[in-house]
């Protein structure tokens, strides 16, 4: 049975899967090398209970418990020695990847599930850093986690059946639906998200329409819920880029990165969590967009 849970990574990720890990009645503790980070990760966390609270989708006494469930550290080994459950949220970087994964091993009980919250990345690869990686699997969440319903379940080629099925019943314990999938770069989601994306730079860069005027009618024309920019924004458009750099070389051409998108990172507009990406959020505290 799966009880102590540990996420690695206090940034929007990291802090979502705490959040429903927390609400689903683990045991956890969140974990960055940063102490000021794991501070923001808790006033943002407890924001997000704070609102719960407020619309009715969690009782008071409900969320206190799933507060203090909940616990935030920058010792990694001694997190890690006594969990079940760890899913690692750190950049899309596979040499971080690579040193989380290569401590998990020394320091995680063997029966430990590893998780990975990769979006694009090889489960297969990151199971090569430890001693185990039939234990070894990814758990793709979505942004922002405690809203969005699905969890991606990609095993690598060495992930045996009982960590499937230990990595679903976690997912189901969050509040989560699932889907499994096999391993390919990019996986379902964020090949066709990564495309998308990319492909309403390539039409700004070209002048085909404004920003507001794609997300707009990708929105009610094709009714999706968020425009390409607003969710480039939202997820952070570094990201975007490391996602499609990594497509780009392991499926080819058709994921090359408009070289508008780069010009935007380059320049740090990076989207909401920088103030700016292709729309600017600094004109007050309350994200709109000008």
């Amino acid at each position: 049975m799966l009880q102590n849970a540990v996420v690695i990574g206090s940034g929007v990720m990291g802090r979502g899967i705490a959040y429903v890990s927390a609400v689903g009645g683990f045991d956890v503790q969140l974990v960055d090398v940063k102490e000021e980070q794991l501070e923001n990760a808790k006033k943002e966390i407890d924001s997000i209970f704070s609102k719960a609270v407020s619309r009715g989708k969690l009782s008071q006494s409900d969320a206190e418990r799933a507060q203090e469930r909940l616990s935030y550290t920058a010792n990694l080994s001694a997190a890690v020695s006594g969990a079940d459950l760890v899913i690692e949220a750190v950049p899309e970087n596979i040499e971080i990847k690579r040193a989380v994964f290569e401590e998990l091993d020394r320091s995680a009980p063997p029966h430990c599930v590893l998780a990975t919250n990769t979006s694009t990345m090889s489960p297969t690869e990151i199971g090569s850093f430890t001693k185990r990686p039939e234990k070894v699997i990814a758990m793709h969440f979505f942004n922002p986690v405690h809203r969005m319903p699905l969890v991606e379940i990609v095993r690598g080629h060495e992930t045996n059946d009982e960590t499937v099925e230990l990595a679903k019943e976690a997912a189901v314990k969050m509040g989560k639906e699932t889907v499994t999938v096999n391993e390919f770069p990019g996986f379902v989601t964020s090949r066709i998200s990564a495309m998308i994306g990319n492909e309403a730079f390539y039409m700004l860069q070209e002048g085909v329409g404004t920003p507001e005027d794609i997300d707009k009618a990708i929105k009610l024309g094709l009714n999706f819920p968020m425009g390409p920019f607003e969710l480039g924004d939202l997820v952070g458009l570094d990201t975007r880029l490391n996602n499609l750099n990594y497509l780009h070389k392991t499926l080819g051409e058709k994921y090359r990165p408009a070289p508008l998108l780069v010009k935007y990172v380059k320049a740090g507009r990076l989207g909401r969590k920088t103030g700016k990406g292709v729309y600017d959020y600094t004109t007050d505290n309350s994200g709109v967009k000008k």
